[in-house]
């Protein structure tokens, strides 16, 4: 197979700067519900940019899990690569990509932790096994082989029983958004590109060339 000979043409629809809404949550929501309406597998995935201290970018997929006014949040081991990261250079990129619509979602800003509270209420609403495992797991950290976590995934579950407390290491981000980008597949690769970018006076919205 040649790579490069693969194509893909976009018919699903279009988008344009004077029928979007002002707020650009309240476009993101209105995306997202209708990802959910379609059936999208892991509509809530995202892939989440972050930069080292030293300037190496790095991605992963992560969910989202809180999207209105106040940001997007999403949840992970605040020990981890991501978490080093962020606590080095607090700014993040998120990419939502909807295949079957034909969509994407660019967001970028800086990010902080969400409060205690939110984390605390967020870890026990999780799966128990979850909540065993973000105990258990030390994130991004070379283990040994699956054996050692497994074991530390048996301790934690016989210490902490079926009422784990939240650990320390583990929690929630809010990223805060100074620019959403909306992307609309169209033909000939013409596709549609909105931008909403943040100033004193609030959001403003331009055309981006494909």
């Amino acid at each position: 197979m040649n790579i490069a000979d693969l194509r893909e043409e976009y018919m699903h629809a279009s988008l344009d700067e004077s029928d979007v809404a002002r707020d650009p949550i309240v476009q993101f929501n209105r995306w997202f519900d209708e990802a959910v309406a379609a059936n999208m597998p892991m509509v809530n995935s995202m892939t989440l940019a972050t930069v080292s201290a030293g300037g190496q970018p790095s991605a992963r997929i992560v969910l989202l899990k809180g999207a209105d006014a106040s940001g997007l949040v999403f949840y992970t081991n605040y020990s981890s690569r991501k978490g080093a990261e962020l606590a080095a250079n607090p700014a993040a990129a998120l990419l939502f990509h909807w295949v079957e619509l034909e969509r994407e979602v660019r967001i970028e800003g800086r990010v902080e932790k969400v409060s205690a509270l939110e984390s605390d209420e967020y870890f026990a609403s999780r799966p128990l096994g979850s909540r065993h495992a973000a105990i258990a797991s030390p994130q991004s950290a070379v283990v040994a082989d699956r054996a050692v976590l497994e074991a530390r995934f048996d301790a934690a579950a016989k210490d902490h029983g079926t009422t784990p407390v939240r650990p320390a290491h583990w929690g929630g981000y809010r990223v805060l958004p100074s620019a959403f980008e909306f992307w609309q597949g169209r033909p000939n690769r013409l596709h549609d590109r909105v931008l909403y970018t943040r100033d004193d006076d609030g959001w403003k919205i331009a055309r981006l060339a494909p």
